[in-house]
């Protein structure tokens, strides 16, 4: 499961570009967003902000000053190395056996050239792009709608589609914490819940002033966060 803490979202996610967010906001005018539960997202992401300005971000500035950018992103590369199963299981679920095949290549070549992940070879040096895929993909995939936004808590922008396939998509995580996942690397609460606040840190930590960017673009920031994600996974759906 990859969901990036609070309001900061990407794909383990590739991050998203200005061009792309313009690019959304293009879209915007013609694609409306089911959204009945406004007053509990405005409300959520207020949390969020607050959680991300005042906790996540303090604490991010600080990891940074003391890890070298490129040790961080060799923590980045390991954290996305272990999200294979996801990807992989997806796009087959898809009938994208090519991306799969491909995705199957990078980990061989990340985990054993690139020591366990820590270093991406694939891509600098066989140009193997990563094809990201999850579960709300794939359903959208098959035509199952978004349904109403949600905003979670901590997680951020979601919707009831993407929301309820973070379900199936711990099964093929080795981070999660579950009696079930009896392969995963966390056996207990504590270092799930360390595992998982260190690759969060260390993603906002290697664009620190990313959201603020969009806060500044954004008049309303609710809105402008919920059409963003919206316009996101769709246009991943689609790829």
């Amino acid at each position: 499961m990859q969901t990036k803490i609070a309001v900061v979202f990407d794909d383990n996610k590739d991050d998203t570009s200005k061009s792309e967010l313009d690019e959304f906001a293009d879209e915007f005018a013609t694609e409306e967003v089911y959204d009945p539960f406004s007053g509990y997202n405005r409300f959520m992401t207020s949390f969020n902000d607050d959680l991300y300005e005042y906790i996540l971000k303090p604490i991010s500035k600080g990891y940074k000053s003391v890890l070298h950018e490129e040790i961080r992103e060799s923590i980045r590369n390991f954290f996305h190395n272990l999200y294979f199963p996801m990807r992989v299981v997806n796009n087959v679920f898809q009938g994208k056996f090519h991306y799969a095949s491909l995705e199957s290549g990078r980990f061989i070549i990340n985990s054993t050239i690139g020591i366990l992940g820590l270093f991406d070879p694939a891509r600098t040096e066989f140009g193997i792009l990563p094809h990201e895929e999850d579960f709300g993909q794939t359903l959208g995939f098959y035509g199952v709608k978004s349904g109403p936004h949600i905003v979670l808590p901590i997680f951020g922008p979601s919707n009831l589609r993407d929301a309820l396939s973070l379900y199936p998509d711990s099964f093929l995580s080795p981070i999660s914490y579950s009696d079930r996942d009896y392969w995963a690397l966390t056996e207990d609460l504590e270092w799930y819940l360390t595992l998982r606040l260190l690759e969060n840190i260390n993603y906002i930590s290697l664009d620190i002033d990313k959201y603020d960017k969009i806060k500044r673009d954004a008049v309303d920031l609710y809105p402008y966060l919920r059409n963003i994600y919206e316009q996101h996974r769709n246009k991943k759906i689609r790829e």
